[in-house]
């Protein structure tokens, strides 16, 4: 990974901070894209420490707002002239209805339709590497997933697990049409279930809600660091080299039903994703 540059989005906390750190000891530059500037730096200090490398740059990004996503890839190009890897990692999970700056449901709109705008915008950076990687972080929980066209934003009979399967369904559906769009470029796109990982995603951010549930749970749960085992696979290793549209789980690729592979289910919904956040 040696002087290969790299963003994690979501990078302060869970398996996005344990995935900078690797990729920092391993000799990426990491580019940490968080939300928060102050939770942020206190983790790119926690990663620096831990990698003992310092090419970890904080650029903020919130995936919960269009606005926020088109700045920082303008801030990017200004500053990079080629992108190596994007680890499409953020993710949140919220027990109540709640939306995005633009009105999206928040885990459809940030779990996708924020990375699907920023990979996007990015993918002139990734052309001009020599070998362009997107690795997305999907679950398992894709398989009670469906997309509610008739009610993507779920103003109806709203749950947190009907939308956040729907969001990770998402993830694979974006992989196998965007690694469709990139044959025969230099790009690969890949997608992964990184195993039940104890990180604070389900917690409230606002309240704390959910920290107990999670603190005795914890010991079932795998750490962020082997959650992130598979993503830092996926972003560095020769095996997977010109592999693209694939799902993998404990570093093998895993076979996706037919209902997943729908070719016309993934070019409906990336047309509904285009629209969506105006691309």
């Amino acid at each position: 990974m040696n002087n290969k540059t790299v963003i994690v989005t979501g990078a302060n906390s869970g398996m996005g901070l344990a995935t900078t750190i690797e990729l920092a000891r391993q000799g990426a530059q990491v580019i940490m894209a968080c939300r928060s500037v102050e939770r942020g730096e206190v983790a790119r200090a926690e990663a620096i420490r831990q990698s003992g490398s310092t090419s970890i740059e904080l650029m903020t990004l919130d995936l919960g707002s269009l606005a926020s996503i088109r700045a920082f890839a303008v801030a990017f190009y200004n500053k990079f002239p080629a992108l190596d890897v994007l680890v499409n990692n953020a993710g949140v999970a919220s027990l109540k209805r709640e939306t995005t700056e633009d009105g999206f449901e928040v885990m459809l709109g940030v779990n996708h339709l924020g990375h699907f705008l920023l990979t996007n915008l990015l993918l002139d950076a990734l052309k001009r590497s020599p070998e362009g990687r997107i690795v997305n972080v999907s679950s398992g929980a894709y398989k009670v997933g469906r997309i509610h066209f008739e009610d993507p934003y779920l103003t109806r009979g709203y749950n947190i697990a009907k939308g956040y399967a729907q969001s990770k369904l998402a993830n694979i559906l974006f992989t196998r049409e965007l690694a469709k769009r990139l044959s025969g470029s230099t790009v690969t796109a890949n997608c992964l279930h990184p195993g039940a990982v104890g990180t604070s995603i389900g917690v409230d951010r606002k309240t704390g809600f959910g920290k107990t549930i999670l603190a005795m749970l914890r010991p079932f749960f795998l750490t962020p660091a082997q959650g992130a085992e598979t993503a830092i696979y996926l972003a560095t290793n020769d095996e997977v080299k010109g592999i693209s549209g694939e799902y993998f789980y404990k570093k093998q690729l895993t076979p996706l039903p037919d209902k997943v592979k729908d070719p016309e289910l993934a070019a409906k919904f990336w047309a509904w994703s285009e629209q969506e956040v105006k691309l």
